[in-house]
């Protein structure tokens, strides 16, 4: 079955860096955009990242572009969101996601979410 474990999350300072990361399982993870996505306390779910099956596109919200880098290991079954100049703002739990079908797209749906890894910025 499918699964998709976050890990990295943590506290952090305001201008500090995490790296977060998200280990797949149960399908061909080099065959599927993936994406990371983040929910603030009291707010709905943002897309913050995605990621083309091989790596060669990668594409952000307006809200982290310049700050954080997607990318991923498909040796590893594995996607990475590094996380640099933090602020308060970024505060979210934050996701993994599978697209659901085995093609490169920036519009995608998807069908797997991990459990999510707690980011807390605060001084």
């Amino acid at each position: 079955q499918v699964q998709l474990v976050e890990a990295g999350g943590g506290l952090a300072q305001p201008g500090g860096s995490l790296r977060l990361s998200c280990a797949a399982s149960g399908f061909t993870f080099s065959s599927y955009v993936m994406s990371w996505a983040r929910q603030a306390p009291g707010k709905g779910l943002e897309w913050v990242s995605g990621i083309y099956s091989d790596g060669s596109n990668t594409y952000y919200a307006d809200s982290v572009k310049g700050r954080f880098t997607i990318s991923r290991d498909n040796t590893k079954n594995t996607v990475y969101l590094q996380m640099n100049s933090l602020k308060p703002d970024d505060t979210a739990l934050y996701y993994c996601a599978k697209a659901r079908e085995p093609w490169d797209s920036d519009y995608v749906f998807y069908d797997y979410w991990g459990q999510g890894t707690l980011v807390t910025v605060s001084a």
